[in-house]
């Protein structure tokens, strides 16, 4: 909730020297950080000043190197408007933020990645529309595919933040190089690469689907990612939508391809065990054996850079790089599975909307993304701005006119599905259970 800050503040031992001090700002017209308002470097915030001393509170699943991050990309608004952001990123976000929600202590802003989740809190009467000054933005900055996701029964709740490229497969060039390996470019080449490998008495691929409560959910994009490169785009939004249900025959021969690499004890888990061991090695570890020479593949998003040891170098020529996930059939097009989060409010405080007006704008989206390891479907990002070089790859990706991109599944699916039964099926699936009675289970849990 927005509280008065308290934020400490640089404290001097004489309270005289204080009250000078005090005095001194209070006549300066600054901003209890310290920085003039109406200096220069505090001109793109202007707009958003005339609430020093208000605290936001942010909640998100964004953790570690990606949170600090983000506390840096807003720094200087918080300088220049006096606004404390107070940012919380959890590993059981998704269950947390229902538990706080539940019990009247929500946040006055949450980052959520999953647009079948913010329904849910819309539906329930959780969430603060957008304002009419919010709208006008976001009409101007994001594309109307974007918008609709946090769209609900017409009216608009959240604004895009960062957006991810899924489709990507991690490996080392220089490997690749000292082996001869090429690159695959269609998923036959893949898993011929992969026997390859596997035939040299190694284990091509490195898998990590543990991450706290949301275990699970690395498999779950490599089921959509499967989908997408087997059927229509049009059948993975029936699918998605429960338009087919869940365990269709399609949907089964997909997961079935997935099986041939996350099932296969020759293939996985290069670096850390069995099968088994890919629901307890972390999902933020899974790619790490490619740089100790233990593993060769490793699929995973653009993000996955965050996770990536200080001095790794990402690139072409680099320690570690990233291919486009090939398709079974490049003739049908392009498929991208992505996703990114979407800023909704659960308070509508005059400090929270001008937080929320700052994410959305395009000052913020190039402040983020010349700290690097970050993309976004805001139009008015420079892409100049974008220095990494896998950031670099999924811009490419995303401004590809022969891609289809798709939202990924689990997250438009409801709540309960997409961030639970689904999660969990895949689990069990890896350890041990077939496909069909896995996907009869998720059928099962659809929402009536």
């Amino acid at each position: 909730m927005a509280v008065q800050s308290r934020r400490p503040r640089q404290a001097l031992a004489i309270a005289g020297v204080l009250a000078l001090a005090l005095g001194a700002t209070a006549c300066s017209g600054e901003s209890e950080s310290g920085l003039d308002p109406d200096s220069p470097e505090c001109a793109p915030y202007s707009s958003y000043q005339g609430h020093d001393g208000e605290s936001v509170s942010i909640y998100a699943s964004i953790r570690d190197k990606e949170a600090d991050l983000l506390r840096e990309s807003w720094s200087q608004f918080e300088d220049c408007t006096g606004i404390e952001i107070d940012y919380e990123g959890s590993g059981e976000f998704e269950a947390q933020l229902q538990v706080r929600v539940d019990g009247g202590n929500p946040p006055d802003i949450a980052f959520i990645p999953q647009p079948g989740l913010l329904a849910r809190f819309a539906e329930a009467g959780k969430l603060k529309p957008m304002p009419a000054d919010l709208k006008t933005i976001a009409d101007a900055n994001y594309p109307a595919d974007w918008l609709r996701y946090a769209t609900v029964g017409g009216q608009a709740y959240g604004t895009p933040l960062g957006a991810n490229v899924k489709s990507f497969v991690w490996y080392s060039p220089k490997a690749f190089a000292e082996k001869g390996y090429q690159v695959p470019t269609t998923w036959g080449e893949l898993i011929a690469l992969s026997d390859k490998i596997a035939a040299a008495g190694q284990k091509p691929w490195c898998v990590g689907l543990e991450s706290g409560e949301a275990t699970g959910w690395p498999a779950t994009d490599w089921i959509e990612d499967l989908v997408l490169r087997t059927q229509t785009p049009e059948f993975y939004d029936q699918w998605t939508t429960h338009g087919v249900p869940f365990n269709d025959p399609r949907v089964v021969n997909a997961v079935d391809e997935a099986g041939r690499i996350l099932k296969n004890p020759k293939y996985v888990n290069g670096g850390y065990g069995d099968v088994k061991s890919l629901t307890t090695t972390a999902f933020q570890e899974g790619g790490l054996p490619i740089l100790q020479g233990q593993c060769w593949l490793h699929r995973q998003a653009n993000f996955y850079a965050n996770y990536l040891p200080e001095g790794t170098k990402v690139g072409p020529d680099g320690d570690i790089y990233a291919f486009y996930l090939p398709t079974l059939d490049p003739s049908k097009g392009k498929p991208v599975l992505g996703g990114g989060e979407f800023t909704v409010a659960f308070t509508d405080t005059p400090a929270v909307q001008a937080v929320r007006r700052y994410l959305a704008s395009g000052e913020y989206a190039n402040a983020r993304a010349k700290l690097g390891n970050w993309i976004s479907p805001n139009n008015k990002l420079d892409v100049n701005n974008v220095t990494q070089e896998v950031d670099k790859l999924s811009m490419q990706v995303l401004l590809d006119k022969s891609a289809v991109f798709r939202f990924d599944g689990s997250d438009l699916m409801p709540a309960a599905v997409g961030a639970g039964t689904f999660w969990k099926g895949m689990v069990d699936w890896v350890n041990g259970k077939d496909t069909k009675s896995t996907l009869d289970f998720i059928e099962g849990s659809w929402p009536k």
